[in-house]
């Protein structure tokens, strides 16, 4: 006779059965979410997870097989239309069933590092399907951008490097496809150094998810302050290769503007999130560190060559992203060492920029060496805090005996 925890194992299997099952089968779901390509990614994203923090051929062949099921009902009985971004989003929907399954039968202390695993990537994958909603909330109450505002402060370094890098990704059509698949790929790293970070620290490795996932919801509030859209929609056809001239630009005329377009120029969120990427991947493998510094590499091209961003949009990316990390760092007390400075820039950093941008424009046309003596220091502060910040950042408290293997084994690839 089956004892009674066994029995709740076998119906909690059911149950997420039944759940991932539903979901693939939802018209409204497979319609306005697996065949999104961020959303399909971020649900491939578990996938990454699932191979880092346990790695098995029997795993990898219980995602193939329910992938494969999804699709079977799917485009055989449900009659879906067939999408390129699908497959990514049934793999990931095959391993969110594996992780979960997983969790439910594993003994501890495997059970809990299974569960950080499995139960932030069930919130990473719900937070990406409602952020659609929220910038065309912030659209909506917003008509009207700083567009000008910020085009004017990028016009004043004398160096536009939006046009500058949409123009090379024009010449080089290779160059402006690898950007962009780095660009909508930004959830395979996200989990990726999350995996790393737990399989190596345990569960204190839960801050970096957490500061992965609160970005999103707060860079929104910022939107709000300081809405504006990018270089492509205020230009149009114009970009890249008309550009206003240094004279125009200075005698340009500030004032909100309508433009269309998604309200998610500052700070830029992309360059946020693999800034977090790379500070959270101090202290793991040398491939994951060379993953990390590919995708900044090539998020700083991409954000600013396909004119979704301005120059500015990155540079105030740097306080909000240091501000995150300070904020996430819980275990560490807000007086920790270098916590509450790194927060407290972070903050204020941020703020402060976003009100130079909306009062201050024309001090930064007296000089350029007003902007870039700000653009400098902004980058470089942010950046020497986020390395003090990072070395009290807390180890796992007590790790077991499997966690320190792992350590070792994902060290040693």
């Amino acid at each position: 006779m089956a004892r009674p925890s066994n029995i709740a194992k076998a119906l909690l299997t059911l149950a997420l059965l039944a759940c991932v099952s539903a979901l693939s089968l939802n018209a409204g779901f497979y319609k306005w979410s697996i065949v999104d390509v961020f959303m399909a990614l971020s649900l491939g994203a578990a996938l990454v997870t699932l191979a880092v923090v346990q790695p098995s051929w029997v795993n990898f062949a219980g995602v193939a097989a329910c992938a494969l099921i999804f699709a079977e009902f799917d485009y055989h009985v449900m009659g879906f239309p067939f999408r390129s971004m699908a497959p990514f989003a049934f793999a990931g929907l095959g391993s969110l069933a594996v992780l979960g399954m997983r969790s439910i039968w594993a003994r501890q202390p495997e059970r809990t590092l299974l569960l950080y695993a499995f139960v932030p990537s069930i919130i990473f994958v719900a937070s990406e399907y409602f952020s659609p909603a929220l910038m065309t909330y912030t659209e909506t109450l917003h008509p009207k951008t700083f567009d000008l505002y910020l085009y004017s402060f990028d016009c004043s370094l004398r160096v536009q490097f939006s046009f500058l890098v949409g123009q090379l990704f024009a010449r080089h059509g290779w160059l402006a496809f690898t950007g962009l698949l780095f660009y909508i790929a930004l959830p395979l790293p996200l989990a990726l150094v999350y995996a790393a970070n737990l399989r190596v620290r345990g569960k204190a490795a839960l801050h970096v998810m957490l500061a992965f996932l609160i970005t999103g919801p707060l860079g929104v509030v910022f939107y709000n302050l300081v809405s504006a859209t990018g270089p492509i929609h205020l230009f149009g056809a114009n970009f890249p290769w008309h550009p206003l001239t240094t004279a125009q630009a200075m005698n340009l005329i500030l004032e909100t503007v309508p433009v269309r377009g998604a309200r998610n120029a500052i700070p830029s969120l992309h360059m946020a999130w693999v800034l977090l990427i790379w500070w959270n991947s101090w202290g793991l493998p040398r491939w994951v560190r060379a993953i990390a510094l590919t995708f900044l590499v090539f998020t700083v091209l991409a954000t600013l060559g396909i004119g979704e961003h301005y120059f500015v949009d990155l540079v105030v990316a740097f306080p909000f992203a240091l501000m995150v990390q300070a904020m996430c760092l819980y275990p560490q007390p807000f007086h920790a060492s270098f916590r509450r400075p790194a927060l407290l820039f972070g903050v204020f950093g941020t703020l402060a920029w976003m009100a130079a941008l909306s009062f201050a424009t024309p001090w930064f046309w007296i000089s350029p060496t007003i902007p870039w003596a700000l653009v400098i220091a902004t980058i470089s502060t942010s950046s020497w805090l986020a390395y003090h910040l990072r070395r009290v950042e807390p180890c796992a408290a007590s790790p077991t005996l499997e966690l320190v293997q792992d350590a070792r084994a994902l060290t040693a690839v």
